[in-house]
């Protein structure tokens, strides 16, 4: 198993990124703080201790730049990330590296992701590069999770002169049994119509369980309009003593959901927020849920309404 880049934040990448660069190139590499970088997320000017070789050292200036993924199992050859489309990382990149090239401030490209990376794709990427910014192939080298897991067996240090800390790490949750819910509801309730009908649940009110949150009254009312009558049928599946195996999976799922929330409840100011972080974070990690946005969203908002995950006040039940 290689280290699991998908855990850790930007930040965290980013300095790990750095450590890897002056591994190769030097103590002189320089990293730059948080924020719009044009195009680089480290520095190097002069000749490379060991890359891409002790023989043929690159020299000059070289750009190194961090991009992370919070999903697993990605790949460079992804659309979002290599596709041609304007929206697309590299598309996105490719302007700030060009002019970078043409202000003679980037003679040597690095670019390191979590991603996974293909002869073919690592070919067509370094082609378009060449193309679009004026760099030779020769001066462009593309590290995915491959190359990154063998510097960090061959210098085991890196982790710790990146100060990576788990505990300073983002909200982070398994997409893995929730996925494996997602797909067994929308299966059962498409071949289920009569799930309509919920069983009654003793809970506290929407408005305490609200207030106690810190919800916004307008965010409360939109997922109550859109998601209510999800909840009844998702209850409904749930109660099914058919449905033991996935009630299982759930149960697993909102137990590490509630752990993670009130570990990092304090670094948001609203529970909207909190959800949408929780929700936008799943998508990236899971394609099936990412391919089940509606009821993603509806399963997120089923474990705050049954409160199962979030504060629930002391109070009288409905």
């Amino acid at each position: 198993m290689g280290y699991p880049y998908e855990d850790l934040d930007d930040s965290q990448f980013e300095r790990l990124v750095v450590q890897c660069m002056r591994m190769l190139f030097g103590e002189g590499v320089q990293s730059f703080a948080a924020g719009p970088d044009g195009g680089r997320d480290a520095r190097f000017d002069g000749t490379a201790a060991s890359f891409p070789s002790t023989a043929q050292p690159w020299t000059q200036i070289t750009i190194g730049q961090a991009k992370h993924t919070n999903a697993s199992n990605a790949h460079f050859s992804d659309s979002e990330f290599s596709g041609t489309a304007k929206s697309s990382v590299l598309s996105e990149e490719i302007p700030r590296i060009r002019k970078l090239v043409v202000a003679d401030e980037l003679h040597n490209y690095i670019l390191f992701s979590n991603r996974r990376l293909g002869g073919v794709i690592n070919s067509r990427i370094k082609d378009r590069l060449a193309e679009e910014t004026g760099l030779n192939e020769s001066r462009i080298f593309l590290a995915g999770v491959e190359y990154l897991d063998d510097m960090l067996h061959t210098y085991p240090d890196i982790v710790r002169r990146a100060r990576i800390d788990p505990i300073d790490g983002p909200l982070l949750v398994s997409s893995y049994e929730l996925a494996e819910v997602i797909l067994g509801i929308a299966e059962g309730i498409h071949a289920s119509p009569s799930l309509d009908d919920a069983p009654v649940v003793d809970r506290v009110t929407y408005d305490e369980k609200n207030r106690a949150n810190g919800m916004t009254p307008e965010f409360a009312q939109q997922l109550k309009r859109r998601f209510l009558s999800e909840t009844h049928r998702i209850g409904r599946f749930l109660a099914d003593p058919a449905n033991a195996d996935i009630l299982r999976l759930y149960e697993g799922a909102v137990e590490e959901f509630q752990f993670k929330i009130i570990a990092s409840r304090k670094d948001y100011q609203t529970f909207d927020r909190l959800f949408n972080y929780l929700v936008d974070f799943l998508f990236k990690r899971d394609g099936v849920l990412s391919r089940n946005k509606g009821l993603t969203r509806a399963m997120i908002f089923y474990m705050y309404w049954h409160c199962d995950i979030g504060e629930t006040p002391d109070a009288q039940a409905q």
